[in-house]
C-alpha cells in the first residue's frame, strides 16, 4: 500500500452558469464536494493543486467564473493495489479496447486516484487523451471501449445513443430451488430464457439501485444456458444501459449473482475478497466502427 496517494491525471468540473450565490471558486468547491471538507479544499488550494484550465493557480480570493473548468487533484489516505492485470485487446489511432480485471475502477474513485483503468492504460501506451465511452462497474470484469483521440470521441459515444453497439455478459448465479427440481427431474431444456423489463431508480444508499412501480425503463434478455450442481450459467443481454441492471434484474428472478455485496442486500463495507470476485463478465462487445469501418467483434475469456 502506498499512503496519501495523489492522481496522476487532474480531474475537472465545469463551474456551473446557475450558480450565483458564491462569490469564490473555493466558496464553491467547499459547499459542492461537501463531503471532502472545507479545510481540505482551502490545504488544496493553499497548496497548488487546484487550477485553470490553462494552468493558472486558484488562489482562496479566486472570483467565480461561470462555465470555466477547475482542474483539481483526487487524494486518498492509503491507495491499495489492485493485484489483476489489464489487457490490451486492440488498439488503432482512435480506440482501445481493452480487458478490465475485476475490481479495478474504469477512472479514479472512492478510494482509488491511480488503481483505474485510464491512468493503467495512459502509463501502458503514452497517450494521455485515452477515456472510457461507457460505464464498467469496478466489481465486473471484461471488455471496454475506450476512446483516444478527442477529435473523434463523439462518434463512439454516439453508438450508445443509438443502440449501435451490442454488449453481451456471462454470469454466474444459485439456480431457484424450482429450476434445480425440474432439471433433476429431467423436465427443463436449456436455454430456459427471460425478457425483464422494468423501473429502475436509485435506492437507499444511493450507490444501489431498486425496482419501483411504473414505465420500465430497463430491458434485460437473459438466458441459462448451463448447470453445474445448484449454480447456472447465463448470458446477459443488456437492451438499456443502467447503473447495475444486470444484477439488479438476476435479483428479481430470484437469483442474485454470485459473490454479488450489493445484491440482494448489502454487505458491510470491507477489505476487497480477490479470491471472490463477482460472476459477472462484460464478455463480448460487438460494432461497426465509425471512423475506420471496422466489424469489431472482441471477446474475453468467459466463466
Amino acid at each position: 500500500m502506498t499512503a496519501s496517494a495523489r492522481a496522476a491525471q487532474p480531474s475537472y468540473i465545469v463551474l456551473p452558469v446557475n450558480v450565483t450565490d458564491k462569490p469564490t471558486v473555493f466558496a464553491f468547491l467547499a459547499q459542492h464536494f461537501a463531503r471532502i471538507g472545507e479545510d481540505v479544499w482551502r490545504q488544496r488550494i493553499l497548496d497548488g493543486k487546484v487550477h485553470w484550465r490553462d494552468g493558472s493557480l486558484i488562489a482562496l480570493d479566486t472570483e467565480y467564473r461561470p462555465a470555466a473548468r477547475v482542474y483539481y487533484y483526487r487524494e486518498v489516505p492509503v491507495e491499495a493495489k489492485i493485484p489483476f492485470e489489464e489487457q490490451i485487446l486492440f488498439q488503432d489511432d482512435n480506440v482501445i479496447l481493452a480487458y478490465k480485471p475485476h475490481f479495478l475502477p474504469v477512472t479514479p474513485s472512492g478510494n482509488y486516484v491511480n488503481e483505474c483503468l485510464v491512468h493503467r492504460l495512459r502509463l501502458r501506451t503514452g497517450i494521455d487523451t485515452i477515456a472510457p465511452a461507457h460505464r464498467l462497474d469496478r466489481e465486473t470484469a471484461g471488455v471496454i471501449l475506450m476512446t483516444v483521440a478527442p477529435e473523434t470521441r463523439a462518434l463512439y459515444h454516439q453508438l450508445f445513443i443509438d443502440d449501435a453497439i451490442r454488449k453481451d455478459y456471462q454470469a454466474i448465479a444459485k439456480l431457484t430451488p424450482e429450476i434445480i427440481q425440474q432439471y433433476q427431474q429431467g423436465s427443463l431444456t436449456l436455454p430456459l430464457c427471460w425478457t425483464v423489463k422494468n423501473r429502475m431508480q436509485p435506492s437507499d444508499p444511493s450507490f444501489t439501485m431498486k425496482i419501483v412501480e411504473g414505465e420500465p425503463n430497463t430491458h434485460s434478455e437473459i438466458s441459462l444456458v448451463a448447470i453445474n450442481g445448484d449454480l447456472g450459467l447465463f448470458h446477459l443481454s443488456p437492451i438499456t444501459g443502467k447503473t447495475h441492471q444486470l444484477r439488479v434484474h438476476m435479483q428479481s428472478l430470484g437469483m442474485p449473482l454470485l459473490n454479488d455485496r450489493f445484491y440482494p442486500s448489502l454487505l458491510p463495507k470491507g477489505p476487497d475478497k480477490f479470491e471472490a470476485p463477482l460472476k459477472l463478465m462484460a464478455q463480448r462487445l460487438r460494432f461497426i466502427d465509425p471512423v475506420s469501418g471496422i466489424h469489431h467483434d472482441v471477446q474475453c475469456e468467459g466463466f
